[in-house]
């Protein structure tokens, strides 16, 4: 398991060193703070589950449009990968989780600031190349000899919420691949490399043109929930829950919404 992630991984902010180190200038004809406080300069460390890269890119922006002077700076993985860059001492304002297992961890590890607010939810769906060469038309497909299916690997959301659904439906599938982040199992099914992978519904209209969506009924037998939380070892609490907000707010829920995310 990689514990920190390339610096490529970080957007908006430059890389993780350069960003915690920055005191940005604001953000060219941004619209007049709504922060009570006014402008801040710095910059906000988000650690976000890799579902949420396009949803949080957008929030970002927004977000720097509302505090001129701050920089956002995202770094997208694994749920678990990103707590155990926290637990390791990763410098990190806010964590949103794809599962609510690896926010736990971080709670009872004392690095987590206030309670935990969930504002999505998200299910599996299968997703094949665009023509489907496999003729995958249900979960039970997947098992079948020849077929070419990636995971999510079990200690990551998207993967415990597969063996959920192998149990509850009785089908045992044998992967090719088990990644550390759902954007790397659809990343191998948009390459041709896999006849079908389990990723997030979210994540296959995010897609949409370049993977073809099977949903399955089984996928409602696991149901992940996201929440969101302050680092306890932050130093910036105060925008760190201005963020917060902003998530799990009206803007947060539109943007959350047309991704595909549902309520929790």
């Amino acid at each position: 398991m990689k514990l920190f992630r390339p610096v490529g991984s970080l957007l908006l902010g430059g890389t993780l060193a350069a960003s915690l180190a920055a005191c940005g200038s604001g953000t060219q004809n941004a619209a007049p703070a709504s922060s009570a406080s006014g402008a801040e300069d710095g910059t906000l460390t988000v650690f976000a589950a890799a579902s949420l890269k396009q949803t949080f890119t957008e929030l970002a922006k927004t977000f720097e449009q509302q505090h001129p002077g701050t920089k956002v700076a995202l770094n997208f993985a694994g749920s678990s990968d990103l707590a155990t860059q926290i637990t390791e001492g990763a410098p990190a304002d806010v964590f949103a989780s794809a599962d609510t297992k690896n926010m736990d961890k971080l709670a009872a590890a004392s690095l987590v600031a206030g309670k935990p607010e969930n504002f999505a939810t998200n299910v599996l769906t299968i997703a094949t190349p665009p023509d489907n060469p496999a003729g995958i038309t249900s979960f039970a497909d997947l098992a079948k000899p020849g077929v070419t299916v990636v995971v999510c690997a079990p200690q990551v959301p998207c993967g415990a919420a597969a063996q959920k659904v192998e149990a509850a439906s009785g089908t045992t599938l044998k992967p090719a691949s088990e990644e550390s982040a759902v954007t790397d199992v659809l990343g191998k099914v948009v390459s041709g490399e896999a006849d079908a992978g389990l990723v997030y519904v979210t994540d296959a209209k995010g897609a949409a043109g370049k993977v073809k969506e099977v949903p399955f009924p089984e996928a409602k037998d696991a149901v992940n929930t996201y929440p969101i939380a302050a680092v306890g070892t932050s130093a910036q609490k105060e925008l760190g829950a201005e963020f917060i907000d902003l998530v799990t707010g009206e803007e947060g829920r539109k943007v959350l919404g047309a991704a595909g995310f549902g309520r929790p």
